[in-house]
């Protein structure tokens, strides 16, 4: 059974798409169709998720951001999810679902909602025992910030992870961080918490971060971190559903801190872990 996946959620179930030869990511694999919104996602323990509910409705606000009607019926994606991801062949899988601008006619389906799936392979454990080192890109933005759009996720392939760069990060005119091209960033400064508060998309993961934070009695700001500052930071960091929170340790040429993961951070991470651990759930 083939591993890179691509359904239309139909009235009647799920109906297998073509995949094009040699796709390596998501972004190809939804090459030629009338993109609109999305949400990416990984399974836990084979068909479970993490905070699904979220995810649908960041989705619904998008649309409605865009000022679309809201044509999401949940109850049939959270029925093809669950169908989708319990026949998969690897233990877990990196799920996307799109609801698109227009069905793709020429697939042979009516249907706006696709359900993608690729391997999932987590960070290495070395990552987060040493963190990782990112850069910038100073000519990338979101035109609306609060909508998870997939142009955008087509606009960031210009700045894929190369070298020794996991990540890269979006600024403001201001010079302020704002997130990575799929991350959230956070920066710890005096020993509070930093991440912006607007200007960036309303990560899934990172809602979690912050609950958990304030729940450990973290100092948390909603003030971003500029370039400037950087070299006054202790820690940094980014999450993502596919990476929790994995730590920063290089921003350009500046060594964040003492160049080594930090307390705060992995204080963090290890409350996130067990967050999963008890959160996780299936979509039906």
């Amino acid at each position: 059974m083939k591993t890179v996946q691509l359904f239309a959620v139909e009235v009647d179930g799920l109906r297998p798409l073509p995949i094009p030869d040699h796709v390596t990511g998501f972004d190809q694999l939804y090459n030629g169709l009338d993109l609109g919104v999305y949400s990416a996602l990984r399974t836990f323990d084979h068909n479970k998720f993490l905070y699904l509910e979220h995810h649908i409705a960041r989705t619904r606000s998008s649309m409605a951001l865009l000022g679309w009607p809201d044509d999401l019926d949940e109850t049939r994606l959270r029925q093809g999810l669950h169908a989708a991801c319990s026949q998969y062949p690897l233990p877990e899988a990196r799920v996307r679902f799109d609801f698109l601008a227009a069905a793709p006619h020429h697939l042979g389906t009516n249907s706006r909602l696709l359900i993608g799936l690729m391997p999932f392979t987590p960070p290495p454990p070395e990552l987060y025992e040493c963190g990782v080192r990112v850069g910038f890109a100073p000519d990338l933005a979101r035109t609306n910030p609060l909508a998870k759009t997939a142009d955008f996720a087509q606009k960031r392939q210009a700045y894929k992870a190369a070298g020794d760069v996991y990540e890269h990060l979006l600024l403001s005119q201001q010079g302020e961080i704002l997130e990575g091209t799929s991350t959230n960033f956070y920066g710890v400064l005096n020993g509070v918490f930093h991440t912006a508060g607007t200007g960036v998309l309303a990560g899934i993961t990172r809602k979690i971060i912050l609950d958990l934070a304030a729940e450990l009695h973290i100092p948390v700001s909603l003030e971003a971190i500029t370039v400037t500052q950087i070299p006054q930071l202790s820690e940094a960091a980014l999450s993502g559903s596919s990476r929790a929170l994995l730590p920063v340790v290089q921003i350009g040429d500046q060594v964040v801190g003492n160049g080594r993961p930090g307390p705060i951070c992995q204080k963090i991470l290890a409350a996130y872990n067990a967050f999963v651990a008890q959160e996780v759930k299936t979509a039906v």
